[in-house]
């Protein structure tokens, strides 16, 4: 299964806004230059997760982003489950149309694949992604 752009990037903002320091939110501006990704793109992502309640969006000057939640209570499957598509083929869906639904193997394999690929991220958090805090806030030149 390939993520979409969507939730690289969401994952990639919780992790920026998880190791910030803490003195002043993030700005999506910032976050987008130290990856170097498209700033509307992640600006769309950004209010994805404020409408999901996982960041807080502060306006106006000194304004910016942070983690509404703590980085433990944030559950890496679940986060993907809110922003992709789990419909992997049409009979993953309502209105299938398939004539060998009832009887299709494959139509299992996929489900069991997609839930033991949730079984998976289900047991991280973002508490778990940024145990390396240091090394990632190296890597992205963050003071």
């Amino acid at each position: 299964m390939q993520l979409t752009t969507h939730s690289d990037y969401a994952l990639r903002l919780l992790i920026y806004l998880a190791i910030h320091p803490g003195d002043k939110p993030a700005t999506v501006k910032d976050a987008a230059e130290r990856y170097g990704v498209s700033t509307n793109h992640l600006a769309k992502v950004a209010q994805r997760l404020v409408q999901e309640k996982l960041v807080i969006s502060q306006r106006g000057r000194g304004g910016g982003l942070k983690l509404a939640t703590t980085p433990e209570s944030i559950n890496i499957g679940q986060l993907i489950r809110k922003t992709e598509n789990l419909e992997l083929l049409e009979c993953f869906g309502d209105d299938c149309a398939c004539p060998i639904e009832s009887v299709c193997i494959l139509f299992s394999a996929l489900r069991k694949a997609q839930k033991a690929f949730f079984d998976v991220l289900d047991g991280y958090t973002l508490a778990d992604v940024v145990k390396n805090k240091h090394r990632l806030m190296q890597s992205l030149n963050v003071a």
